[in-house]
């Protein structure tokens, strides 16, 4: 039985060997295995000296200094900080903090865990591509907000964001420009010092690298000031404590070192898997795209297929592993949010699938995905009446 074709590399990624590789030297007794906090000794030292390389290794790709790098457990601890952190620090400078409404979970819901603390948050509604535009976030400026939080790349729809001109509007509203910038790092160029950006989310398991590591990157101002939510042995300048994990870091580092030096090349490959896939759809009727794919990344592609239901077609490709982005609640199935939030038609986003490509897809993925789609997708319209 062969192994099923793997397109939902926008929930997590296999990790690549190399950065395997790397990470298994950081793990046992003949490795570097010691805790970097413990610098009365030879092993700690080494340990430390890993950490302090991936910092730089992750702090390069996106333009900043390593000293801006706060490591995480992932990228909802870093969403968290940047948010519960930043607004809980600077309470007395205002109490508004701007968003959007197809953010994140582990933004949307920490925005609203804030609201019930006493914040006040204004949702916006992006534009038909999933894009806010810098009109729309200056018109939700107040004289109190002090935070704006926008993802450089949505996870459901690949919609890009115009960073720097975002970054702009909320500085010249005297507020602090959060980023969460996971689906990002590797697909498009960053640089947090170039485009404006404060405060940026990662995470290495969307990248090729471990889950359960992250980083916040705190640009180095008086201005920007965190409040820890982890405390217990001042670790990361105060911001979060906990030991730190070597062997996660280290697999963090090499991830982006190696997107740094293939990314570009990756994502051209997979523009042109992308395009294959849609090419084979063309003469089969009902098909809408959700992503506007001339200001999306190429790794993620959002359709949706009149006549069908997505959990059936998902069922249907038992032997391709796809999302919808529906969530079940009790007896019923809610559309997903990022869908509805960008407009789209309650029975096309229930019909809605996302394919999302990675480093190890190939064309014989896309033609086995593309042989089953039309396979069920012809079954299922047969049986709708």
């Amino acid at each position: 039985m062969s192994a099923p074709v793997y397109l939902d590399y926008a929930a997590t990624t296999p990790v690549d060997p190399r950065v395997a590789e790397v990470m298994s030297r950081h793990l046992t007794l003949d490795g570097v295995f010691a805790n970097p906090a413990s610098r009365s000794h030879m092993p700690g030292w080494q340990a430390e000296q890993a950490v302090e390389g991936a910092r730089r290794q992750v702090a390069d790709l996106i333009g900043a200094d390593p000293r801006e790098i706060v490591w995480t457990s992932g990228a909802t601890e870093a969403d968290n900080l940047a948010l519960t952190g930043f607004m809980r620090a600077n309470r007395a400078r205002g109490r508004h903090l701007v968003t959007s409404r197809i953010e994140h979970k582990a933004v949307v819901d920490t925005a609203k865990a804030l609201e019930r603390e006493g914040f006040e948050v204004t949702w916006l509604t992006p534009e038909r591509d999933g894009r806010v535009t810098p009109e729309a976030l200056r018109a939700a400026m107040r004289e109190d907000t002090t935070l704006v939080s926008l993802m450089a790349v949505n996870n459901e729809l690949g919609s890009i964001h115009d960073l720097a001109a975002l970054a702009e509007v909320a500085h010249a509203g005297g507020a602090v420009f959060h980023v969460d910038a996971v689906q990002a790092v590797g697909r498009i160029p960053l640089d947090a010092a170039a485009q404006g950006i404060d405060l940026m989310s990662v995470s290495a398991h969307k990248i090729y690298g471990p889950k359960g590591v992250g980083a916040l990157y705190v640009r180095r101002s008086p201005d920007i000031r965190l409040e820890a939510l982890i405390h217990g042995g001042g670790h990361e300048r105060g911001m979060r404590s906990g030991t730190l994990p070597t062997h996660q870091i280290a697999g963090m580092g090499e991830a982006f070192a190696i997107a740094g030096r293939e990314g570009e090349a990756d994502q051209a490959r997979i523009r042109a898997l992308r395009d294959r896939l849609l090419a084979g759809l063309e003469d089969l009727d009902g098909i809408h795209r959700n992503s506007v794919i001339e200001c999306a990344v190429p790794n993620i592609l959002n359709l949706a297929f009149e006549g069908v239901d997505g959990e059936s077609l998902l069922m249907a490709l038992r032997d391709i592993a796809l999302s919808t982005g529906s969530a079940c609640n009790s007896a019923s199935v809610e559309p997903s949010y990022v869908l509805k939030g960008i407009g789209v038609p309650r029975r096309l986003a229930l019909a809605s699938l996302r394919f999302s490509f990675g480093r190890f897809t190939s064309e014989a993925d896309i033609d086995r995905a593309l042989e089953a789609l039309r396979h069920a997708l012809i079954g299922l319209r047969r049986k709708t009446p």
